[in-house]
């Protein structure tokens, strides 16, 4: 049975892992030194990192459970611009993270139907994401609900430099 709320504080710790793993199970492969992904989890992904952005006002989040067990989650930022969206009242998802056996049970649709009904009541106009540019999955599933590619951006860790999509929807 999967259960979709809104994380708290006390969730940290689950979504932290949840970041690490879901984050390797994508990208680890495109990592030529294992300790730039090293650096990038703490950095990244540490319990006091989630919990400080948990209590960041305009931040929100949610976990995805499977019988009471993590699975996913979510993040929103409100009101958080980009240079490539010219539109006022803009929020942004920044993370949709699923464990890759839990892919087929379309977690990651119903924690964006969540998200995305929260950007709606916060009177947001613009939601917008960035997304690996060779993650030919996660950009269908963004398009399948209707975000258009609006431009391109680039991202550094450690050594590696990755490509992404900057894709947006009107709400």
């Amino acid at each position: 049975m999967t259960e979709i709320r809104r994380a708290d504080v006390s969730d940290a710790p689950y979504i932290a892992l949840l970041g690490r793993i879901t984050f390797g199970e994508t990208f680890k492969h495109l990592f030529r030194d294992p300790n730039d992904l090293i650096e990038y989890y703490e950095r990244t992904f540490s319990v006091q990192k989630i919990r400080h952005s948990l209590q960041k006002p305009n931040n929100r989040f949610w976990l995805a459970l499977d019988h009471g067990l993590p699975m996913g989650y979510a993040k929103l930022k409100l009101d958080s611009i980009s240079q490539l969206i010219v539109h006022k009242n803009v929020c942004q998802l920044q993370k949709i993270y699923v464990l890759k056996d839990f892919l087929g049970k379309k977690v990651g649709v119903q924690l964006q139907k969540h998200l995305l009904e929260e950007a709606r009541a916060s009177h947001h106009e613009v939601i917008w994401l960035t997304v690996l540019d060779t993650n030919a999955r996660a950009i269908d599933f963004y398009k399948k609900d209707e975000f258009i590619a609006v431009g391109d951006t680039k991202f550094d860790i450690g050594k590696e430099s990755f490509g992404f999509k900057v894709m947006m929807k009107k709400l």
